[in-house]
């Protein structure tokens, strides 16, 4: 099945487009080790020029053409998209729009404490917050800047406050955090939040990623249930990412995002737009199409809704199933090939 079904496009493996993560800068305030490492990453890395990025009025517009074709769901990321100027009042003409149900943010919190009122009151609903250790020195460490956690924990009690459904992602990579896995289970499950573990993931080329540094997402339920026990709850959507658990006392909900050792391709809904405008329809992918290009060359909406959906149609991606399926040699190999780097597409 490939094309149109109804007003709504699909992809040749029939997977709905729903979903749209917009990155709106590719600047970040950290250097985290399996993002944006700090040597390679340094004060001289050519970042796109405020020319390069999409303007808020061409996001609309594309976000818009997006909507026609089945877009329910946009989530904003970065870089870290807190450092986009005037970002809220563009969030205020995203809520403008009705047929969007659901408008999320991704960040790392450390301006969350500033801004929630204000991201609130424009119309967001959701925040995801990465927070990778409680420890300073771990933490510090990992997001390449020495940042302490109380900094972020401060901004996810000001998005709590501000009444934003808040959620915690914490990326786990082998000898690096996997002593905090109970320190955070445990804090956050007091706290009520839902804290949400990320398998250590092969994006982009420049976080060094071998198989040996993940940790099994089915290893950290194994020592969360020992101590705190968990039941499993039902996708709350087709195409939901995490596997979702509660805790059988009913404090919280834990997640489970396990790309690497768990590959949820086959329900995938994700379209993901560049800060600079380029449509990509996988996080592992290598080119994009570039709708920057057609906007300012005049394109009307009927051009821009075909070569999206032209793309969507034509969309064959599956990248963590096959390499669930490789041997560790070749995941390696793969892990070598070109992809575009998270910083620039966004999670």
């Amino acid at each position: 099945m490939s094309g149109i079904k109804g007003t709504r496009a699909v992809d040749r493996r029939g997977r709905p487009l729903r979903d749209l993560r917009i990155s709106v800068i590719d600047r970040c305030n950290f250097r985290c080790t399996y993002c944006m490492p700090a040597e390679v990453f340094g004060p001289g890395y050519p970042f796109l020029p405020p020319s390069a990025l999409l303007s808020f009025a061409e996001l609309t517009r594309l976000v818009r053409a997006f909507v026609a074709l089945g877009v329910e769901k946009v989530r904003i990321t970065g870089g870290e998209p807190l450092l986009r100027s005037g970002l809220e009042r563009w969030i205020e003409d995203l809520a403008a729009i009705p047929e969007i149900r659901d408008i999320a943010l991704t960040t790392n919190g450390v301006l969350l404490a500033k801004k929630a009122k204000a991201l609130k009151a424009a119309g967001l609903r959701r925040v995801n917050v990465s927070l990778d250790s409680l420890d300073p020195v771990t933490f510090g460490r990992m997001n390449g800047r020495g940042t302490a956690p109380d900094v972020v924990l401060r901004g996810i009690e000001a998005a709590i406050d501000a009444g934003l459904q808040v959620k915690v992602n914490m990326v786990v990579k082998r000898g690096e955090n996997e002593r905090d896995i109970l320190p955070m289970a445990r804090y956050f499950k007091a706290l009520g939040v839902t804290l949400r573990f990320i398998e250590f993931m092969d994006v982009g080329t420049a976080n060094g990623w071998e198989m040996r540094d993940v940790v099994p997402s089915r290893e950290i339920l194994e020592r969360i249930h020992a101590e705190m026990p968990l039941e499993p709850l039902e996708p709350a959507y087709y195409g939901e990412v995490a596997k979702r658990y509660r805790y059988k006392d009913g404090t919280a909900e834990v997640g489970f995002i396990s790309s690497v050792t768990q590959a949820f391709c086959n329900t995938c809904t994700r379209a993901r737009l560049s800060a600079d405008g380029k449509l990509y329809t996988c996080l592992f992918a290598a080119d994009g199409f570039d709708l920057r290009r057609l906007l300012r060359e005049g394109a009307d909406d009927e051009t821009l809704r075909a070569a999206i959906r032209s793309v969507w149609a034509g969309r064959t991606d599956r990248y963590s199933e096959l390499r669930l399926q490789a041997t560790e040699a070749a995941q390696k190999a793969g892990a070598a090939r070109k992809k575009i780097e998270m910083f620039y597409i966004g999670g």
